[in-house]
């Protein structure tokens, strides 16, 4: 295959960010682990750390791109770099970002997420709330 016969099937991106999870619905196990690379806020009962966050995940859904790559390839994919960048560079946690939709939402938690805040997007033109998902590496 020639590169000029090369197609995008799709694309992810990975960056650093900080971040400050609600300890309210995990597990005792996760709250240890989260308390072992994380600053604790005992008044706030919230642990601030740096994450990885896996973002602008899609597909191409053209036709010729149709039915080559799925959702869950990708997120694998997605994830399989966020380890690598942990074997390199440290760190615990990834999350996501995603639209409050049951299907997106149960896509995630498949794959481990685990639903902890929302946050509203500081976009002017149209603000909507997103529900934010971690997964410990």
């Amino acid at each position: 295959m020639s590169l000029e016969d090369a197609e995008l099937l799709g694309y992810f991106s990975i960056t650093i960010k900080p971040l400050v999870v609600n300890a309210g619905p995990f597990s005792n196990t996760v709250k240890r682990k989260l308390a072992r690379f994380s600053e604790i806020d005992k008044n706030e009962q919230t642990y601030n750390l740096a994450a990885y966050l896996i973002a602008q995940l899609g597909k191409n859904f053209s036709d010729r791109a149709k039915g080559r790559i799925t959702g869950q390839e990708l997120l694998e994919a997605a994830i399989r770099q966020t380890q690598i960048l942990q074997y390199q560079a440290g760190g615990m946690v990834a999350f996501v970002e995603a639209d409050n939709k049951e299907k997106l939402l149960s896509f995630y938690e498949n794959y481990g997420f685990k639903r902890f805040d929302t946050r509203q997007t500081t976009s002017a033109e149209e603000s909507h709330e997103l529900v934010q998902l971690l997964r410990l590496l």
